[in-house]
């Protein structure tokens, strides 16, 4: 389950023997709902300024990172603080620091994850947007600044990645968390909900040989086919610029045409596996059942990809300003 997490602490030590540069992260809620973040530095990693805060709709923050900093950060949802206690606690994300800072806590799955190492192996930052602990709100990392172009030193992989999609309520029912007031509000991993060797890549399948993807995990590549979906998904999920020169916009719900808690369907993921029973019969959710995964990951592709260039729009717009 963790294999793609090595990689990063691979080059995080790298990171430690060469000269780094820090970059900044800009954090922005497109939401229509308030999120409070999550940022976690990675062991032996220096600490970020803040740990959490709350971001209102439309509202960004921007944190600096130190030189060769590794870690992740998440969004949180459905955030309050006890009427009695006093103690704050998140429905999905929650730190469990029972403060709006994580200080040192991670995310509770099952959470949406924007992992990082800056400064790390050949110069280059590594990113990615992991739903291998589940999901709660579409996330998309932007890189930006001069060395955001593919062909400036990220060995032509410096692209936005995440997951564009709202897939909360096209959530397969054995991963659908449910919130009593406000229906589905995450999706949790095959791994999280069974516990399942051949789900969480463990034991004999602690291996990229034998932990193979499962109809689960597709559900999540073909609609978000940039994220990881399962622990050894590497080829097609990780993604580097080059350090020292690219910071890094990290948006809540990028501009998704369509709302699938206020439609109940996803377009992104109609006609993908809706439920698994008995492990063999494939019960379908949404539109066309015969979309076969390659025209489902195209269309997310081009959704995605259309979510990003309204989000670069805005982040113009307001430089401009």
């Amino acid at each position: 389950m963790a294999a793609h997490s090595c990689l990063l602490a691979l080059a995080a030590a790298l990171a430690l023997v060469a000269g780094a540069r820090s970059a900044t992260f800009t954090i922005s809620n497109g939401c229509g709902y308030t999120v409070w973040p999550g940022l976690l530095s990675s062991a032996g990693s220096a600490p970020l300024p803040t740990t959490g805060f709350a971001l209102a709709p439309g509202e960004s923050r921007a944190v600096a990172a130190p030189a060769g900093w590794s870690g992740r950060l998440w969004g949180r949802t459905l955030c309050a603080a006890d009427a009695s206690t006093g103690r704050f606690a998140c429905a999905t994300g929650d730190c469990g620091s029972g403060t709006v800072q994580c200080a040192g806590g991670g995310a509770a799955t099952p959470a949406t994850l924007a992992e990082f190492t800056l400064d790390g192996s050949g110069g280059l930052d590594f990113f990615d947007v992991s739903l291998v602990d589940g999901y709660n709100l579409p996330m998309v990392i932007t890189p930006t600044g001069s060395g955001a172009s593919a062909t400036s030193g990220g060995g032509g992989k410096c692209a936005a990645t995440g997951c564009a999609a709202e897939l909360n309520a096209a959530c397969p029912a054995g991963l659908r968390v449910d919130a009593a007031a406000d229906g589905p509000v995450a999706c949790r991993s095959a791994c999280d909900a069974f516990g399942d060797a051949q789900y969480c890549c463990s034991g004999e399948y602690g291996n990229p040989s034998t932990c193979k993807p499962s109809a689960y995990s597709q559900f999540f590549k073909a609609a978000c086919p940039r994220a990881y979906s399962y622990a050894y998904d590497d080829a097609t999920s990780t993604f580097t610029c080059a350090a020292g020169s690219t910071d890094y916009t990290v948006t809540f719900c990028p501009g998704v045409p369509t709302s699938v808690k206020s439609t109940g369907q996803n377009p992104q993921a109609a006609g993908l596996p809706q439920q698994m029973n008995n492990g063999t019969t494939m019960v379908f959710f949404g539109g066309n059942a015969q979309q076969t995964s390659a025209a489902a990951a195209a269309q997310a592709t081009a959704n995605f990809l259309a979510a990003v260039a309204v989000t670069a729009a805005v982040a113009v717009s307001a430089l401009l300003l």
